[in-house]
């Protein structure tokens, strides 16, 4: 793991505040965990958390590359999400693989399960990176 992926993923105020998890990270693939707390929804997971974890998993993604350093820039210029299943009390691992990586474009597909294995949403992240910075 890398330590701008690794920042990416748990060192910024408002991934510690959900408590997301890095678990993985290889060139192009990373894999997270949002732990369940009372805070993402007592009745359902809200979801805005997956969306979170959705858009934070695919962004790490798109940083694990070896052509991405210090001084690069980039922003999530888009996403589109399908909820499949209604995510109740269940911790969420999100897996995230790069499907195309431009000169400054990255489209990556994201899955995420909950504890069960059950695949509760399935998304597409469109992010401009400027990996030279």
């Amino acid at each position: 793991m890398t330590p701008l992926v690794d920042y990416i993923a748990t060192g910024q105020e408002f991934s510690r505040h959900l408590g997301m998890e890095l678990l993985s990270a290889e060139p192009d693939r990373v894999v997270m965990r949002l732990p369940y707390g009372e805070h993402l929804g007592t009745e359902r997971v809200n979801g805005g958390a997956i969306a979170s974890l959705v858009d934070t998993v695919g962004t790490c993604a798109c940083w694990s590359h070896p052509r991405v350093g210090q001084g690069s820039r980039g922003a999530t210029v888009g996403f589109s999400i399908n909820y499949l299943k209604l995510v109740v009390c269940s911790d969420l691992i999100a897996t995230a693989q790069v499907r195309r990586r431009g000169g400054s474009i990255c489209v990556a597909e994201v899955t995420v399960v909950n504890e069960a294995g059950e695949e509760v949403a399935l998304a597409t992240i469109t992010y401009k990176l400027d990996p030279r910075g």
